[in-house]
């Protein structure tokens, strides 16, 4: 198994980013105000209601690489792991793909996403450790912002390998650990509350690890900083002025695997 890693850096540019997406940025709280902490599954029940409402700098980074590698879909089969309300599923859905299902624990998200257009019936509540699909049907896979919320990855990737056709590839994205050192965090405002998601996003190598351990090859590490298009972002926030200081972090990690035989 070659578990070599290609490492790479995008630079800032390139296609336009979904701007129908609508959460507010998760990037650090200004000093001094209370900050309530919760778990993921509280977190989501009380986010599902407002999380496509403002746009995110982060997701809105992630399409902007992702978007062009998603190409002739028409054959394939997708897997959007932890889909929240539907954004990915969505997404490759009105690209051509052949057939696809989002999966997510939480019962609040999954209602948002069931009142999409196109994936009304493509959706299933289950754990990603847990996936309720017969063996090899799946093309591709994604997941998207929700490794930092699993402790222990590889009962997730064993499942992927079982679900995942050979040759299938997988992609999974999460805040960048070096941002999360720095600070960053998941967030939301409710009401007058800020709201911050308990996570833990793990470095590459430790994804690596476990992959590579489950019939997977290790294709890429891409580091993302924000750039330009995510600047009407941070002004429609009202946060214009950590914008700059923003983008001296590399804010988002995506790492692709492909599943051997």
């Amino acid at each position: 198994m070659d578990a070599a890693v290609h490492r790479s850096t995008e630079a800032q540019g390139g296609e336009p980013v979904n701007r129908d997406l609508h959460v507010e940025p998760e990037l650090p709280r200004a000093g001094g105000h209370e900050v309530l902490t919760v778990a993921p599954a509280e977190a989501y029940e009380r986010w599902a209601s407002i999380y496509d409402r403002d746009p995110n700098p982060l997701l809105a980074r992630e399409e902007r690489y992702l978007l062009p590698l998603f190409v002739d879909l028409h054959d394939k089969r997708i897997l959007d792991l932890a889909c929240g309300t539907g954004r990915w599923l969505e997404t490759l859905m009105a690209r051509g793909a052949k057939a696809g299902v989002g999966i997510d624990c939480s019962s609040a998200m999954l209602r948002v996403a069931g009142k999409k257009k196109g994936i009304t019936t493509r959706l299933a509540r289950a754990d990603c450790e847990s996936l309720p699909f017969r063996t090899a049907v799946f093309d591709l896979a994604i997941c998207s912002f929700a490794l930092g919320h699993i402790r222990d990855l590889a009962p997730m990737v064993r499942e992927l390998a079982r679900v995942t056709k050979t040759g299938a590839d997988v992609f999974v994205s999460d805040l960048h650990p070096e941002a999360y050192a720095r600070g960053w965090r998941a967030g939301f405002r409710d009401g007058s509350t800020a709201v911050q998601i308990e996570m833990l996003p793990p470095a590459a190598e430790k994804t690596d690890q476990a992959f590579c351990s489950n019939v997977f090859e290790s294709l890429t590490h891409v580091s993302l900083w924000l750039g330009d298009p995510e600047k009407p972002i941070f002004a429609r926030a009202g946060k214009s002025h950590a914008y700059a200081e923003a983008c001296q972090l590399p804010a988002v990690l995506v790492c692709q695997f492909k599943r051997l035989d």
